[in-house]
């Protein structure tokens, strides 16, 4: 098993910026692609961002060039940096973890419960 715990969450204005943080305690990120996805009452989860045990990352489309996904070994933590954020972007994050790095929440072994972000002036 592996808890996955989320904070960094809150809300901005539009333009604003957030850092994400996610933590493994006890746990390595070594054996798995580290992942943030997030989600919007009503709507499916939406992959953001990935991040394989060798630092390869990889993004959604509506995301590149604004967040930047990455992690400290040494620490066990996860970031996600959020910058120029849009009302678009607000919806809880959640951290994942999975075997084979994906966008697909059905590809995910594990779930952190998330953090909220709301963008709103």
């Amino acid at each position: 098993q592996m808890r996955l715990a989320e904070s960094g969450g809150g809300s901005v204005q539009p333009g604003g910026s957030l850092r994400l943080s996610c933590a493994a305690p006890g746990r390595t990120f070594s054996d798995y692609c580290m992942a943030w996805f997030r989600q919007v009452p009503g709507k499916d989860l939406e992959g953001v961002a990935t991040i394989d045990s060798d630092g390869v990352t990889s993004y959604a489309k509506s995301i590149k060039g604004r967040f930047t996904v990455s992690q400290d070994n040494a620490k066990n933590i996860l970031y996600l940096q959020m910058n120029d954020l849009k009302p678009e972007d607000s919806a809880t994050y959640h951290c994942a973890a999975a075997l084979i790095c994906t966008f697909t929440y059905s590809g995910v072994d594990y779930w952190g419960k998330g953090t909220a972000v709301t963008i709103s002036s």
